[in-house]
């Protein structure tokens, strides 16, 4: 199924170190995308080999080459192409030929249908080694179990993201990997295709088993950040609520004691109590100055909690 269309396309690609694949990929989209109106905008992010000076040399009107004052990461560097980037709809790939830009538009029709904001690709047949497999497969079963969103490839690179989804995404630090939940928070209708998977043509990968336990640590954020982003004293304050009440039936308790006669100045009793009334405190505090940071956030940049698809007058839109 594939629709040609007169919208502009604009293919994010992060490029480290790939100047052996960057000059087949390019002839790779460009052959993908016959008659359709599109620009590439690679994102050199700060490579130690030849990469940008490869692009240059290709000298191609299509090609919009960014080229990144350090190392930042692949998060920031496709922040930096989607913030760039022109086109009505967005494509992100990885640089190492793994993805086959042959199923853009097939993923694309989707997006031009207008039922879905995100298209994304489940790798078929990874030509991967076991050192990338596994611990993806442990990523995508945390992702699912944690946010109870059914992404069965949360690592696919490729996607055809609306303009107005991929703008609205914020990246930083390195949550590219959870590019589909952030658009799924932003309210993203999400359509997912089997796709073609190769091995890497040259060059190494950067990523390794140290990568699970990046991916826990950026989900606890994500996990924070879905349920309690906008009213975190609902997490902070019921917490700090609980502590307080715990400290005081235990001093309650120790009063009860004492007006009969016992001695608690020894009791380690005394001292948990007085410790769940300061923990109890300090939480409720926290919850209390989040939820202040969280309106500043809001209103300083005239952000809205929500997102409106439509708005009906009757049974016509507005």
């Amino acid at each position: 199924m594939t629709v040609l269309t007169d919208a502009l396309l604009s293919i994010v690609v992060p490029l480290y170190n790939e100047e052996d694949n960057v000059v087949l990929l390019t002839e790779k989209i460009h052959e993908s995308l016959v008659g359709y109106n599109y620009q590439i905008i690679y994102i050199d992010d700060f490579s130690k080999d030849a990469t940008r000076m490869v692009v240059k040399k290709m000298n191609d009107q299509k090609v919009h080459l960014i080229e990144l004052k350090k190392n930042y990461g692949q998060s920031l560097a496709l922040a930096a192409g989607i913030d760039y980037a022109e086109g009505d709809y967005i494509i992100t790939m990885d640089g190492d030929l793994q993805n086959d830009p042959s199923d853009i538009p097939e993923m694309l029709s989707y997006a031009i249908e207008g039922e879905y904001d995100l298209i994304t690709g489940i790798r078929q047949k990874r030509k991967d080694s076991l050192v990338k497999k596994i611990p993806s497969k442990i990523a995508n079963f945390l992702v699912r179990r944690v946010t109870k969103l059914d992404i069965k490839d949360n690592g696919c690179a490729l996607k055809v993201f609306t303009k107005d989804i991929a703008k609205d995404l914020n990246l930083y630090g390195e949550m590219h990997r959870f590019i589909t939940l952030l658009a799924h928070l932003e309210g993203a209708q999400i359509k997912q295709v089997p796709v073609k998977h190769h091995a890497r043509h040259a060059g190494v990968s950067k990523y390794g088993l140290e990568r699970v336990f990046k991916v826990i640590a950026d989900m606890m954020l994500l996990l924070f950040i879905r349920k309690y982003f906008q009213r975190p004293i609902h997490l902070f304050g019921i917490f700090g609520v609980l502590l307080m009440l715990l400290g005081g039936l235990i001093n309650i308790y120790l009063l009860v004691i004492k007006l009969m006669g016992e001695d608690i100045g020894n009791r380690p009793l005394l001292i948990f109590g007085l410790m769940f009334i300061l923990a109890g405190i300090q939480l409720f505090t926290i919850g209390i100055v989040m939820e202040l940071l969280i309106r500043t956030y809001y209103e300083s940049q005239q952000k809205r909690p929500y997102r409106i698809k439509k708005i009906l007058v009757g049974d016509k839109a507005q």
